[in-house]
């Protein structure tokens, strides 16, 4: 007989053990890289995808319309997993989970790049989107448990490397085309790549169970207002994320018009800038603080991206996707770090909250692009997704733990 109750073992005992507190600042400094590490995986295997989509839409014979519905599959597998994943992170440990998600994650890349059909494309999809969203809390909470180690604000540069990781998928597939290597002899590297930077690092995971002093709480209570208006401004950062991750190297390539292997110069100029921008974005706060930084970020995306519609031109494009990667590099991991931080709700759990909201703008804004592109034109979506970064610069004044 299978043992079923397995994962009861897996419970944490500590809540935050005092040596990590005491310990030397070489051992913390590889708790960060570690936790780095993770956030880098996570990015590589979403950038991996990312750089096959224009490849595997030619090889199913996809329109636009088509592939946005078949984009519904990811977060549909997000929104199935996102009552539990909270609760899987307090009750079992981030560091536990993220390394069982992440690795599930890498596994289920690699079986998107044997998709043949529709429907298994769209399986590939829901189950990456599950595996997606369980990583995504875990790693997110253990950013916020090095954050309070360090005293300082370092988020940004967690969710940099996120962004670096994009570049480098990008990079890789790049050259991965220039083999003419298939998408799953593609996904196989990278899954491989994945499970020795987990075998390098999980042993430096932060093993912390969270608690929270709380009085009983009714069955249904409603979320901190705060938290909420966090998860609408994630969603508006992500939703232009996501479109610039999934149609970026589309619109070079359908509207630019871009020769060869320029069709992911959008792409990568978008990466390289927020890639910089989560590295430099820590400095940026601390100097100006988290509101002006925010408003200004929105403000770009929005010039951005109304830039690229106006003057759909290699050289003008390059430089509008280089703005909209500048814009969006420091609102997530801004709000994530909030979140976390939240006195009346254990850190798991505000960034299920937040995150969620957050990550449904990352995975329905690219479907949603799909339909309003077979309907109005591919400019005309990029358009409409402009206007969020306004929005962002106008609800960052209504949340006051953003100062």
């Amino acid at each position: 007989m299978i043992d079923l109750n397995f994962i009861s073992r897996f419970k944490t005992k500590a809540k935050y053990k005092k040596t990590y507190k005491n310990a030397k600042i070489s051992y913390l400094n590889r708790i960060r890289w570690a936790v780095s590490m993770f956030y880098f995986a996570m990015g590589l295997c979403f950038a991996t995808w990312a750089s096959r989509i224009p490849d595997i839409k030619s090889a199913l014979h996809l329109s636009e319309g088509q592939l946005g519905t078949i984009l519904f599959a990811l977060p549909l597998g997000q929104l199935v997993i996102m009552p539990f994943s909270g609760k899987l992170v307090t009750r079992f440990g981030s560091h536990r989970i993220l390394i069982i998600s992440l690795l599930f994650y890498a596994f289920s890349l690699t079986n998107i790049g044997l998709a043949t059909q529709t429907w298994q494309l769209l399986a590939g999809l829901f189950v990456f989107g599950i595996f997606g969203n369980l990583a995504n809390i875990a790693v997110n909470t253990q950013g916020v448990y090095t954050e309070v180690l360090f005293k300082k604000t370092i988020m940004s540069s967690f969710h940099g490397m996120w962004s670096f990781a994009g570049f480098t998928g990008a990079l890789v597939g790049l050259g991965m085309l220039a083999l003419e290597l298939t998408p799953y002899h593609h996904f196989l590297i990278v899954g491989g790549i994945v499970l020795l930077m987990v075998a390098l690092n999980f042993k430096f995971l932060i093993k912390a169970k969270e608690t929270i002093k709380a009085k009983k709480k009714k069955r249904f209570t409603k979320p901190d207002s705060a938290l909420i208006w966090l998860g609408v401004i994630g969603f508006c950062g992500m939703a232009s994320e996501g479109v610039m991750f999934d149609w970026s190297g589309v619109y070079f390539k359908d509207v630019i018009k871009a020769p060869g292997a320029l069709v992911i110069l959008g792409y990568t100029s978008f990466m390289i800038m927020m890639a910089g921008g989560r590295f430099i974005g820590d400095g940026l706060i601390l100097k100006f603080g988290r509101k002006k930084v925010m408003q200004i970020s929105g403000l770009m995306i929005s010039t951005g991206l109304f830039v690229s519609v106006f003057f759909p031109y290699i050289i003008p494009c390059t430089f509008a996707f280089m703005l909209v990667g500048l814009g969006v590099s420091t609102i997530v991991p801004t709000i994530y770090s909030v979140a976390g931080k939240n006195p009346t709700v254990p850190p798991g759990e505000a960034l299920t909250i937040v995150s969620s909201v957050s990550f449904l703008g990352f995975l329905m804004g690219p479907p949603v692009i799909g339909y309003i592109a077979e309907l109005f034109g591919l400019r005309f979506s990029f358009a409409f997704i402009g206007i969020f970064g306004i929005l962002i610069a106008l609800m960052v004044s209504r949340i006051k733990a953003i100062e």
